[in-house]
């Protein structure tokens, strides 16, 4: 009897988690897989799909718009994440101090979180414009020439990257937050009785342990810098001159403007092998992170 109701909810169990094995295989493992398939095919969607081996990444190694967008990409990841990292944790250590005002201030950091990229985009490209936007007109206000921040090949990049940190950085607040919340007070107190002052309790008890916060935020940042279009979609289309143009856009305009599926599929490929590195290279750091808590 005991071994028919195991069977029995072994069953059950199954029943209930089929629907969402199915939907994984018609929506993710099956296209993932013809996606695959598809980086060996030369293909313009109309037409019917002709092999050619590796071609796609022969072409993809003598492509210099392929090397500047990744260059771009890269130099878009090495902009942003460092600051995001650094910023969050240190307003996160502001805000989980004894400060009257820390209700309003997570609240406020962590709003433009919620807001959709189209909002985020437009409201910053307006505020950059030189003419009538607020930026400029504070430069005015201080005898400074206004900068031209979206058509400038030097500016439009640190533009976009300065909306994304402003947009972005909630959320790694909030990640630091919970972190520092499970720190137990008595270490601090301990420390303090030994006469640490704040920055000594800072480098050797708050940022050694939130080592595997520290991990989080920087992996998933530098995978979701990787996927960066959408900003620089909306706010510049990848100019001036192609200075803006990342490999996500690159591999956008090669798919669906030029009909090369078959290409951008490839480098689609090169992008998804770099970001499971990333996130293979996470979760073996807080592997090994956890390890060391436990000895």
């Amino acid at each position: 009897m005991a071994v028919y109701r195991k069977k029995r909810h072994a069953l059950l169990a199954y029943l209930f988690f089929a629907p969402f094995l199915v939907l994984l295989l018609i929506f993710r493992l099956i296209p993932f897989v013809n996606s695959i398939r598809m980086i060996f095919y030369k293909w313009d969607i109309f037409g019917t799909p002709r092999y050619i081996g590796l071609g796609n990444f022969t072409r993809m190694m003598s492509d210099k718009v392929f090397w500047a967008s990744l260059w771009h990409t890269v130099y878009f990841v090495i902009l942003t994440v460092p600051p995001i990292v650094v910023l969050s944790f240190l307003i996160a250590l502001l805000i989980n101090s004894r400060i009257s005002f820390k209700n309003f201030l997570r609240s406020a950091f962590y709003l433009p979180y919620t807001l959709t990229i189209s909002v985020v985009c437009l409201t910053w490209a307006m505020l950059y414009n030189p003419y009538f936007g607020m930026i400029g007109r504070i430069m005015k206000f201080f005898g400074l020439k206004p900068i031209n921040w979206l058509t400038d090949p030097f500016w439009a990049m640190p533009a976009i990257v300065i909306t994304t940190v402003w947009w972005t950085i909630g959320f790694c607040i909030v990640l630091y937050l919970a972190g520092l919340q499970q720190i137990p007070a008595s270490y601090y107190e301990a420390a303090e009785l030994d006469g640490a002052n704040g920055f000594q309790r800072m480098f050797f008890i708050t940022i050694p342990l939130l080592k595997r916060v520290h991990v989080l935020v920087l992996v998933t940042q530098i995978i979701a810098s990787l996927q960066i279009f959408g900003q620089v979609y909306i706010m510049t289309a990848g100019g001036p001159a192609g200075r803006t143009r990342t490999l996500m856009q690159y591999i956008y305009e090669q798919g669906f403007r030029y009909f090369r599926m078959g290409y951008a599929q490839a480098m689609a490929f090169v992008l998804f092998l770099v970001m499971f590195a990333f996130a293979y290279l996470q979760l073996r750091l807080m592997i090994a992170s956890a390890k060391e808590e436990l000895v």
